[in-house]
């Protein structure tokens, strides 16, 4: 089975060198990698021991940033290394200020996880949500180095918890301890018989509570809105923004802040063209603030426009699954999204706490956003979503509390 594994990863990197000469992301992906190994000799003291936190992308990245940083807060004299395996984290935090190092994670190939964590030396690893790399996690637990899953989730219909799926399993085994998200975690887990699981919840809710405290203005934005209402749209796709681009016409005195997913040059181009009367958030300025339609053409702020908004629009929704609910639910605004929703706890509590409505079509939109235009109904929906997120907070103390006790 895990020969099978091997030979996989081998091969999947043949694909990424060759699909790098035609794709820009898998290119950034594929050279990050280049020379890795020799910059974590040059860098890495080897005889200091580290505490290693691995991030598949920005948005785990974000989810596990509380425990992170209470982490460094508490054990102040440890010093961190930092991976992604992604780009879209790796080149929006490679200088963030509480890691001391920040890497690509090397392929999951046997001799690049024993080179790897020879190179940096943890005495403790977190890694976030599921990403579970076999040969990376056989190389902690054969050295006894403890490692942790943050926010864990899992679902019945994965490949671990089928009949046929039991030699998968030894992966999970390696795990010292999960902190789950959810009962039905705790549930899946204990049944193949793993019980070092606590149920701690979604450190997700604790940065998001963070992030609504912090009240960072955005002095373009605010002199953008005015006295309008306004729609703020995140991480849209096509879909998403084909049926934006029709709600517009319908409400011309509504501000439509859009921040779509990919940020390239050509889809913004795209997006100027769906959106008549719009204005790109770099080219903005107080001639062009008539503009109905703001682009967003950055990554990294979409967190802090939310608190802008009256309405959110989460995207995704129409693929493979909407994106972050909790941002903008934080700010106290109904949410609007896609149907494909239901891997996403967060967002069926919203929906059946109706707070947050499900579209699958212009018409459904069009008579949602109709709906919301009452503002004692935006607001009585805004405070469930608000309170939801408030509730759900603690998980970063809790996983805290258990360390505490460990170290």
């Amino acid at each position: 089975m895990w020969f099978l594994y091997n030979i996989a990863i081998y091969f999947g990197k043949l694909f990424v060198i060759m699909a790098s000469l035609f794709n820009k992301r898998i290119r950034k992906w594929q050279q990050g990698r280049q020379g890795l190994f020799q910059l974590i000799e040059r860098t890495v003291r080897p005889t200091a021991k580290h505490t290693w936190f691995h991030f598949a992308s920005l948005g785990e990245f974000e989810q596990g940033r509380p425990v992170l940083e209470a982490y460094k807060k508490h054990f102040p004299e440890k010093q961190i290394v930092m991976t992604f395996f992604s780009p879209s984290g790796y080149e929006v935090r490679a200088n963030y200020d509480q890691a001391d190092y920040v890497f690509y994670l090397p392929l999951d190939t046997p001799s690049n996880a024993k080179r790897f964590i020879d190179l940096i030396h943890p005495e403790i690893v977190f890694v976030v949500k599921y990403e579970l790399w076999h040969n990376y996690f056989k190389t902690l637990y054969s050295r006894q180095i403890p490692l942790y899953l943050v926010s864990a989730i899992f679902r019945e219909n994965q490949l671990y918890f089928k009949w046929y799926g039991k030699p998968l399993r030894s992966t999970l085994r390696y795990v010292t301890h999960y902190f789950a998200q959810n009962n039905k975690t705790v549930a899946l887990l204990n049944q193949i018989s793993i019980d070092q699981v606590s149920l701690t919840g979604d450190t997700r809710f604790d940065r998001v509570a963070h992030l609504a405290l912090e009240k960072q203005a955005i002095p373009a934005i605010e002199d953008f809105v005015k006295e309008f209402h306004v729609l703020v749209a995140g991480s849209s796709w096509l879909p998403d923004e084909e049926l934006l681009a029709d709600l517009v016409k319908h409400y011309p005195n509504w501000k439509i802040i859009v921040a779509p997913h990919v940020v390239d040059a050509t889809h913004l181009h795209e997006l100027l063209q769906r959106f008549p009367n719009s204005v790109l958030f770099s080219k903005l300025s107080q001639t062009s603030h008539a503009a109905q339609v703001l682009l967003i053409d950055n990554i990294g702020m979409l967190s802090r426009l939310y608190r802008y908004a009256d309405i959110a629009y989460i995207g995704g929704g129409f693929g493979v699954g909407i994106h972050n609910t909790l941002e903008a639910a934080v700010y106290g605004v109904p949410l609007i999204f896609g149907p494909h929703y239901e891997k996403f706890q967060e967002a069926k509590d919203l929906i059946a706490a109706k707070a947050a409505f499900s579209v699958d079509n212009l018409q459904q939109l069009l008579e949602t956003f109709g709906y919301l235009q009452d503002p004692a109904i935006r607001a009585a929906k805004g405070k469930v979503s608000y309170d939801y997120v408030q509730q759900q907070a603690g998980a970063t103390s809790r996983i805290m509390d258990y360390l505490s006790d460990k170290f």
